[in-house]
């Protein structure tokens, strides 16, 4: 097991890709533009990357489009797109490492979590999504005898793929993965806080045998690279993860230009529902803090809402504060660490305005302040009591290491409070009935409930959200609906 000492100098020989991958080859933005790309842990320029504005994502746009047009993807046997993914996911595992070291310096995420899940995590799903491909059949429709009617899937052709900062790498793998796998051409802007895994990992791709132009990495800023890209006349799709307020702005970008399919996966408030017939308060204790404090709390679907039976609600509350204190803020390039930094300067600010928001209406139990390390954008493990249900605490998305709890009387109260939010991403349920388990779960209005645990997730699974979180469906097969169009080719019987 590599030490903290083992993974700081491996980070020092990493050498990031900076320019713009489009049709095969790396490539500088026109105008010569860049941007800085910052370490969360040091607060330390990494890189220069190239700005991609809109004649960067023409150019991939149109290098999409050329290589879907040729059928060289589109066209090419599901046995042979299954050999070329199969070996990109090799090629991932391979670099696993470096792609590890690029998403904790880039992004400030434990290196504990990018090189154990995000990394293999990423191979794992783009392997599942090739060794899908040639198991997909089409249908056959009940038509009179004599007439013939098969629905068969066509990839839809160019996809837009816009990803977020929190997992840059398996984020990115969760759209390109099955609309790869269907046999679009993709054009993939990363998030600007985080670009350097994604155009390591294109050139990664392209090594292993992607044809040139079939995926495209356009680094920038969203009001420019993304709008650019959601605006574009020749992109037949849109896939999407961000804030709720951005994923709006992609579905008037498709309005405003061609009518193109949006798939949004937006934000979350996730309720965490702890009933007093839950025995082991310890278990749900470590359960609380895994599902509000992983990734600093920048993941959204995170339990950021605690809700406990009242009779409960003391001692479950000191469990999870006492868990919090312990948490240990520090290098994500240490494995010990518990919780690394806030992605950026602005949205340790943004979080540290929600807890300042929080003081005069709540308890602070845990936490609360900045964490003054090495010019890093650290915020200490944070906990508020008795939060009122009116509250921006309560009710504002935060994406930070923020949790709030408050207690409630009985199962019905537990999901009126639970489903009186604007978003419906995931929820979770402690409970040792199996009964109210499943009751309460029917309940809820979200794309997922954790059962005694917390964000369950799988590839094989589907994950997305209601309401204001969004639709569209990552993961699982359901995310071949994204990503193809059904097609009815009927035979007159004569």
């Amino acid at each position: 097991m590599r030490t903290h000492a083992d993974w700081t100098r491996l980070a020092a020989t990493i050498t990031p890709r900076t320019r713009a991958w489009i049709d095969g080859a790396f490539t500088d933005a026109a105008d010569g533009a860049t941007f800085e790309t910052v370490n969360p842990a040091t607060g330390e320029v990494l890189a220069e990357v190239a700005r991609g504005r809109g004649p960067e994502i023409d150019r991939a746009v149109a290098a999409a489009r050329a290589s879907f047009e040729s059928g060289v993807w589109s066209q090419a046997t599901p046995g042979e797109r299954k050999r070329v993914l199969l070996a990109v996911a090799t090629a991932i595992r391979g670099a696993a490492d470096e792609l590890a070291l690029l998403d904790t310096l880039d992004g400030g995420k434990r290196i504990a979590d990018t090189s154990a899940i995000d990394a293999p995590g990423s191979a794992a799903i783009l392997q599942w999504y090739a060794e899908a491909i040639d198991k997909l059949y089409g249908e056959v429709a009940p038509t009179a005898g004599s007439d013939l009617a098969v629905v068969t899937r066509e990839p839809v052709g160019v996809v837009g793929a816009i990803v977020p900062w929190n997992y840059p790498l398996e984020t990115a793998i969760w759209k390109i993965a099955p609309a790869l796998a269907a046999g679009n051409s993709v054009v993939l802007k990363p998030a600007e806080d985080t670009p350097l895994s994604a155009l390591r990992l294109a050139e990664l791709a392209a090594a292993a045998g992607l044809p040139d132009g079939v995926l495209n990495v356009v680094p920038g800023f969203g009001h420019e690279a993304g709008q650019a890209l959601g605006l574009h006349e020749d992109v037949d799709v849109i896939a999407f993860t961000g804030s709720t307020a951005v994923g709006k702005k992609f579905l008037e970008y498709s309005s405003r230009s061609n009518g193109k399919a949006v798939w949004l996966e937006c934000g979350g408030k996730s309720a965490n529902i702890v009933f007093a017939d839950a025995a082991d308060l310890d278990a749900v204790a470590d359960f609380a803090v895994a599902g509000i404090f992983a990734c600093s709390g920048q993941v959204c679907s995170a339990n950021s809402r605690l809700l406990v039976e009242r009779s409960i609600a003391a001692e479950l509350t000191e469990k999870v504060a006492a868990r919090a204190r312990a948490l240990t803020v520090g290098d994500p390039l240490d494995p010990d660490a518990g919780m690394g930094p806030l992605v950026s300067a602005a949205q340790l600010e943004r979080v540290r305005g929600y807890v300042d928001a929080a003081r005069p209406v709540a308890r602070l139990v845990a936490g609360g302040g900045a964490v003054a390390q090495n010019g890093g954008f650290f915020l200490e493990p944070t906990v508020f009591a008795d939060v009122p249900t009116d509250a921006t605490l309560w009710r504002e998305e935060v994406f930070g290491p923020v949790l709030a709890i408050t207690p409630f009387d009985d199962e019905a109260e537990a999901i009126r409070l639970a489903n009186d939010s604007e978003y419906g991403l995931a929820a979770s349920v402690f409970t040792d009935s199996i009964h109210r388990a499943l009751r309460v779960s029917r309940a809820l209005r979200v794309g997922t409930v954790s059962v005694n645990t917390v964000d369950a997730l799988d590839v094989t699974t589907p994950f997305g959200g209601m309401k204001q979180s969004g639709f569209g469906r990552d993961l699982s097969l359901h995310a071949f609906d994204n990503y193809t169009a059904l097609k009815t080719t009927w035979f007159a019987g004569r």
